[in-house]
């Protein structure tokens, strides 16, 4: 749980958005509106300068504003959560037939990583729980580590199966003890027993801590958090149980049925997975949305797989139906969506589902606990991107404040039925692909989030923190997850303007607040990256600078200190996410570009997912050389402003330059920069040499059984071939001719004999030109029959 913030927090986060703006609102009449009223006195080029220097730091004040706003939000969540009692907890759930299907979506994943994954969903506290592992590997053409790894990956649902057994036998057993032994009215014995099971669930989670081997910081996390933090729990339970003994007194018969029964949850998870990419008739679109999108549209179906055309095709079961199905789907009320770098702690489910159940909430379509980062991160870079998802973390538990959620990616629960409100159906190369969460952009849980605000349903993240997630180890895998975030807002500012316009007039309308800190979300990397480009590369007059900037920009450094601080960082990181921003400012504007492409262009930007293997990720040259451009150009303009005496200028490029520095050698390294920038220029002017064009293999192999099922399900699949290649026109027309001819020259015309039998041969006497024009066209034909004994040679002649 977040600590519980002072009264002098509480007054700091208000007082911080009331200086912030005090301090802009005082700029802009003293400096910059003052500078237009002086406008005859001054050149064009400075009235340009005005107005965009202004407008930069309106723009800029405004993304710092909402962070404050968003603190204050978080701090009263924090400061007025009050956690739900454990008992209040069983006493619900014994009553509710509530089950989860947990959906783990994993492409060329570090097995080890999975596992954690897999265990810390498997072991939920809660009455029914299905994990199911999303494969979206295909291994067709996989060779070498990379099909181990698949494998591996496979393989890991059935040993987290088999090592349930134990525990779960041993929580059923003494279940049907308690429930065929025990009076109505209980005793100290039944005290004891139950203490007993619950200390048994303990030792088998403590020996499996014991045995894990603890490599990294990950592994650590899992065996600290996710098995000793459930053994202890239990562990408590036991004490409380074991203590009423020995005081002679015991739980009612309800209560201690009702902690059996959370024994039995803990160990009872069904693992299974699903490759979508094994089946045509499913969406092969290479992205999370889409892998998650083929298995909920298949939940509650039955469904026969057909291999006859050449292809697997999931071919749905009538309703009523009594044909044995190949796959059955099992539907669930509730989904859970989970990154295969994620490890929950033990009660996520049951306290995110509880909150979905009561009545006040029926119209909270997910939530969440926005993940925070894994602590001991053994990188510098890790360690700070990991400070900023803690940051992130507070910035999202403010939006629900202002009922401004947005759905985070990493882990979720979710009403389904609230998925099937948005759900769009549309064909697809003959095939019905029904779209829950849009993969129209790369962050598809934000589009999905404003969706569903049109819809009338709202989002609410749980003040807590139950899940971490992994980040990024190196500059090359940050690079892949950052450009990833910075694209795609913009494309989703039209659907929150109709989101508003929809609502308008509801009681659900959209509030100012609202909407200001919805759309900083979305858009405020586009306008923060382009302000700081301006501030960083254009040399603005010195007049247009004041104390009174740097006064509306320091609330917002001081409380995100304050913020580092009570997340477990240091205050002194502020500085280093400063330069670490720099550093990023290339990649944040790709993102940001690629949206603007993809807004012109109308063509949808592939999904890269971020690379979790071991090992650096190389990092593409442009965005390793642009941050030593950023310090190259910060120290010439630091001169150049020191010789001119502008000072303020000057503090401001110096200051940039210090941060970048650091930053560019702590976080990229000037070995890994300058291997990846050599490597990315040579990469661009290397030409690999063609290789020799090889013979076209025949794609019809002339001694298989000719596939009729396929040839008739696909129809013709040389259409496009046909129509952009004249030369194979030409070839097969010439032999159609050369057939006919042959034909014609038999001088007799071409019928059907009544009274033949099918099969039977009949001799037709020819002369000996035509007989060897008609034998040169068909004798291939003929040799073929013969090898696969479908139909008589002829008669020879």
């Amino acid at each position: 749980m977040h600590s519980q913030p002072s009264a002098g927090s509480i007054v700091w986060a208000r007082a911080a958005i009331v200086i912030t703006v005090l301090a802009w609102f005082t700029y802009m009449i003293t400096t910059i509106v003052r500078m237009v009223i002086e406008g005859p006195t001054e050149s064009f080029i400075f009235h340009v300068q005005t107005w965009v220097y202004g407008l930069t730091v309106t723009a800029l004040t405004f993304s710092a504003l909402m962070y404050l706003m968003a603190r204050y939000g978080a701090l009263v969540r924090f400061k007025e959560h009050r956690r739900v009692e454990r008992a209040l907890i069983d006493q619900h759930f014994a009553e509710s037939d509530a089950d989860v299907t947990v959906l783990i979506p994993s492409y060329d994943e570090e097995p080890e990583v999975v596992r954690y994954t897999l265990w810390s969903a498997a072991l939920q506290e809660f009455p029914s729980v299905r994990v199911v592992l999303l494969i979206d590997d295909k291994d067709t053409n996989l060779t070498g580590e990379a099909l181990d790894r698949l494998n591996q990956t496979r393989g890991l649902l059935g040993d987290i199966q088999t090592q349930l057994e134990a525990p779960l036998t041993q929580a059923t057993e003494a279940m049907r003890v308690f429930q065929e032994s025990t009076p109505e009215t209980t005793g100290p014995e039944d005290a004891r027993r139950a203490a007993e099971a619950y200390a048994a669930a303990a030792a088998w989670l403590d020996e499996f801590a014991a045995n894990e081997p603890v490599n990294d910081h990950m592994a650590e996390f899992f065996a600290e958090q996710v098995l000793l933090g459930l053994s202890n729990d239990l562990r408590l339970t036991r004490l409380a149980l074991h203590a009423a003994y020995e005081q002679g007194g015991s739980p009612d018969r309800e209560r201690l049925e009702q902690l059996y029964r959370r024994l039995v949850w803990i160990f009872s998870a069904d693992m299974r997975s699903f490759e979508r990419k094994k089946y045509a008739s499913l969406s092969q679109e290479p992205n999370k949305a889409m892998n998650l999108n083929s298995y909920i549209s298949l939940m509650g179906g039955r469904y026969h797989v057909s291999n006859e055309t050449g292809v697997q095709l999931l071919e749905p079961i009538r309703e009523g139906s009594e044909e044995e199905p190949d796959l059955v789907v099992p539907d669930s009320r509730y989904l859970l969506t989970l990154d295969a770098d994620s490890q929950l702690l033990r009660d996520y489910c049951v306290r995110l589902v509880y909150l979905l159940e009561q009545p006040e909430n029926e119209r909270v379509a997910v939530t969440q606990t926005p993940y925070s980062s894994f602590r001991g991160a053994p990188t510098r870079i890790e360690r700070i991107a990991g400070a900023t998802t803690d940051l992130q973390h507070i910035q999202h538990q403010g939006l629900t404040y202002f009922n401004a959620t947005f759905w985070v990616g990493a882990n979720a629960v979710i009403r389904k039925a609230a998925l099937a409100d948005i759900a769009v159906t549309e064909t697809v190369g003959g095939f019905e692909i029904t779209t829950y969460v849009q993969d129209r952009t790369v962050i598809e849980d934000t589009e999905s989030s404003v969706d569903l605000g049109a819809h009338g349903w709202s989002l609410e993240n749980y003040p807590e923190r139950l899940s971490y997630s992994a980040t990024p180890p190196d500059f090359g895998s940050l690079i892949v997850q950052r450009r990833r975030w910075a694209n795609g807002g913009l494309l989703i500012m039209p659907k929150l303007l109709e989101m508003i316009r929809v609502r308008k007039h509801t009681p659900a309308r959209v509030r100012l607040s609202e909407k200001m800190l919805r759309t900083n979300y979305m858009s405020s990397l586009a306008w923060a990256s382009f302000g700081l480009i301006f501030l960083l590369f254009f040399p603005f007059d010195s007049r247009l600078l004041s104390p009174l900037v740097v006064a509306a920009a320091l609330p917002y450094f001081i409380s995100q200190a304050l913020d580092l601080r009570a997340s477990g960082h240091r205050l002194s990181d502020i500085f280093r996410i400063y330069g670490f921003n720099l550093v990023l400012l290339p990649v944040n504007l790709a993102g940001v570009l690629k949206s603007l492409q993809q807004g012109v262009t109308g063509e949808k930007i592939p999904f890269a997912r971020t690379p979790k293997v071991t090992g650096r990720t190389a990092s593409p040259a442009i965005y390793v050389i642009l941050p030593f451009v950023i310090i190259a150009f910060s120290v010439i303009t630091a001169y150049r402003d020191f010789m001119l005496g502008n000072w303020g200028n000057f503090i401001f490029a110096a200051f940039n330059a210090v941060m970048a520095t650091w930053a560019a050698v702590s976080y990229i390294g000037v070995r890994a920069a300058i291997v990846d920038a050599v490597l990315g220029i040579v990469g661009w002017l290397y030409v690999a040499p063609k290789p020799p064009k090889q013979k076209r293999k025949n794609l019809v192999d002339p001694d298989a059984e000719v596939n009729w099922q396929a040839i008739l399900y696909h129809g013709d699949r040389r259409l496009r071939r046909d129509l952009a290649r004249s030369s194979d026109r030409r070839r097969r027309l010439g032999g159609v001719r050369k057939e006919v001819s042959a034909v014609a020259a038999l001088g007799t015309p071409v019928v059907v004999r009544e009274g033949v039998a099918p099969g039977a041969t009949e001799t037709i006497v020819l002369d000996p030109e035509a007989a060897h024009d008609v034998g040169e066209v068909i004798s291939r034909s003929l040799a073929t029959q013969k090898r696969k004994g479908t139909g008589e040679a002829g008669s020879e002649g």
